[in-house]
This record gives C-alpha cells, sequence and structure tokens, in this order.
C-alpha cells in the first residue's frame, strides 16, 4: 500500500514538474495562429480527458482518473494565457467576443475549473454518487463555458 501511495505521489510530482518545465513559450513569442491552434488544442485534450476521467471514475480506477484531474486542471490554468486581444479572429477560432467582453468572467471561469477539479481528485472516491459528482464539478464548467464563450458547432 504504501508503496503504490509513494509511486503515485511521484508520479504527481513529476507531473508538475514536467509541466513548469516543458511549458509553451510566452504568448508574445508565438502567432496568432499558434495561439489559437494551442488553445483549440488544450480544449480538445480537455474533453478527451474528461471522457476517459468519465470512464475511470466509473470503473472504480480512481488513481488513472485523479492523475487525469490533475492533467485538466493545470490546461485549464494554461488557458488563461491562451486568450490575448489580437486573437480574437481567425484560424476558424470557436471563441465568440463575451470572452474579450468579460474577461475577469471568463478568467474566473478558467480558474474555477482548475480549482474543481483539484476538488474533485479529493472527494472522487468518497462520493456516493460518482456521476453526479462528475457532473456538478467538472461537467458543468464545460458546459457553463460553451453557453457564453463558445459559438455553436
Amino acid at each position: 500500500m504504501i508503496i503504490k501511495y509513494n509511486t503515485n505521489l511521484f508520479k504527481y510530482i513529476f507531473f508538475i514538474l514536467a509541466s513548469i518545465t516543458f511549458s509553451l513559450p510566452a504568448n508574445s513569442d508565438l502567432s496568432v495562429e499558434q495561439i489559437i491552434k494551442g488553445r483549440k488544442a488544450l480544449f480538445s485534450k480537455n474533453y478527451s480527458t474528461a471522457k476517459k476521467v468519465q470512464t475511470f471514475a466509473s470503473k472504480g480506477d480512481f488513481e488513472k482518473a485523479k492523475s487525469l484531474m490533475i492533467e485538466m486542471s493545470e490546461n485549464y490554468k494554461n488557458l488563461l494565457e491562451y486568450f490575448p486581444e489580437n486573437s480574437k479572429e481567425g484560424f476558424k477560432t470557436e471563441a465568440l467576443p463575451t470572452i474579450w467582453e468579460n474577461k475577469d468572467e471568463f478568467n474566473n471561469l478558467m480558474t474555477k475549473s482548475s480549482n474543481d477539479m483539484i476538488q474533485l481528485t479529493k472527494i472522487i472516491e468518497t462520493s456516493d454518487d460518482v456521476k453526479g459528482t462528475l457532473g456538478k464539478l467538472m461537467w458543468a464548467n464545460c458546459k457553463a463555458c460553451h453557453s457564453k464563450f463558445r459559438a455553436p458547432h
């Protein structure tokens, strides 16, 4: 049990250090195309990861689900840097102008989403309703963002 715990702790620490070490360059170093494609890739990654979280958590494989939750949390933090003023249009962006018109609200939602994923790692194993808990702390944030800040597709 201790070895499994230490192995998982090592994985979490490694992931955090790798995220810091291999983070993308500052937006000033990226073209508008790279910024838009980068944020689309992060949102897409979070969606596919959320589906995996749902599957693992539903099967009771909480350790795998938790590591993916931490990954999603970091992605939400990184997304805060992917909406500079010069990236409102082009390259098939699905971002609505409301992001820039309500920048604080959008940033707060990304921060909340990140924090909710960390909260989820702490309570998912003891939840009486795994699906409901995922709905509240993961999927509700996706829905909130899509309904206000993303163009219909």
